[in-house]
């Protein structure tokens, strides 16, 4: 009978333990969050780093909240059975898998803020923030992992060795998803064009601007708006072009007068080289030729070469278009024409041929 009443008081020390640890979980619980939610407010007006580190601990802190208390009351409950050996190594995996959970979304909304600041888009590019991100992210749930196989007491080292082993296999099996993997790190790093730059490749079809750049592939959207997915492998082996990166545009024209109108030409090459030197949107660093260039079929040829300060595309000819029609204009105010392909024909008169 005392055996009896001393298993039922035990019993009831253990559910007042109990209850009392998940009482106080509750209103940890409760005073976190409160918190958090003020903090968020607070700092909502002045959306930055704060704000983000603030947000992305709201869901993660709750989380290790919980298992800390859950877990301290299982340790009480079933102190002294097999189930209560198992309680620290999930304690350990939920504390880890919280840690984790919050600096993925911290690591997330530090790429955004970086992108979406204006005061920081001189510092970085939004690839570089994604590529950056990513690998923090993949780190992180790497670390995570290893952490928990610890804490339910696989080896590590033994872990590792049997990833390398696997790595090998994955290698062979998987070699042209390790292609675009490393084809993808390499433009991150070596950074031939980023996101909202226009490419084009005389190797392929490919021309349009580039939306997306992930580990395996890159999204481009072509100028008839069709998205067009390329394997990052490719770029390993192709030239690639990224015009997005000029510094000017080249205006190359070739402009034909007639013979008739030879002994006019000097002073028309002449006018429009003075006419280029003095146009508002050409460059005038850049090389600039005018120059009479060869004895054409049916008319005298000369060259205009020279650059625009614009590098976009609608701009640059518009450009293109004014200096045309003043290069027309200085033709004509020297009454001379610009020449098409003619044919002259000589018909002999009968007293000659006679």
């Amino acid at each position: 009978m005392l055996a009896t009443l001393s298993l039922s008081r035990d019993q009831a020390e253990t559910l007042i333990w109990v209850f009392t640890v998940i009482f106080i979980t509750l209103l940890v619980g409760y005073f976190v969050r409160r918190a958090i939610t003020r903090l968020e407010a607070t700092l909502a007006t002045k959306p930055g780093f704060k704000h983000a580190t603030v947000t992305s601990a709201k869901g993660p802190a709750r989380l290790g909240v919980w298992t800390i208390g859950l877990s301290s009351a299982a340790e009480v409950a079933l102190l002294g059975t097999e189930l209560g050996d198992w309680v620290d190594p999930i304690r350990e995996t939920g504390v880890v898998v919280a840690i984790a959970w919050f600096l993925i979304r911290l690591v997330k909304a530090y790429e955004t803020a970086l992108i979406s600041n204006p005061r920081r888009s001189d510092r970085i590019d939004r690839t570089t923030a994604e590529a950056i991100g990513r690998l923090l992210r993949v780190a992180v749930m790497i670390t995570a992992s290893l952490v928990v196989l610890q804490a339910f007491g696989f080896s590590l080292s033994g872990v590792l060795a049997f990833g390398g082993v696997g790595g090998i296999a994955v290698g062979f099996a998987a070699k042209d998803l390790l292609a675009n993997f490393f084809g993808g790190f390499f433009i991150y790093t070596d950074r031939p064009f980023v996101v909202g730059d226009w490419v084009r490749s005389p190797d392929r079809e490919i021309e349009g601007t580039v939306e997306h750049i992930g580990w395996r592939l890159t999204r481009i959207r072509t100028f008839d708006k069709r998205p067009l997915y390329i394997p990052n492998s490719t770029f390993l082996s192709i030239a690639v072009e990224n015009p997005s990166r000029m510094t000017n545009r080249r205006i190359y024209e070739t402009i034909g007068v007639r013979y008739d109108d030879a002994a006019k030409l000097p002073a028309i090459v002449a006018d429009v080289e003075a006419m280029l030197r003095s146009h508002a949107d050409i460059d005038g660093n850049q090389t600039l030729i005018v120059n009479f260039d060869k004895f054409a079929s049916s008319s005298l040829d000369f060259f205009v070469y020279t650059f625009t300060k614009t590098t976009d595309w609608v701009t640059y000819h518009s450009v293109k278009q004014d200096v045309l029609f003043r290069i027309l204009g200085i033709v004509e105010a020297h009454e001379a024409q610009c020449a098409f392909p003619t044919s002259t024909l000589h018909i002999a008169s009968m007293e000659t041929a006679n």
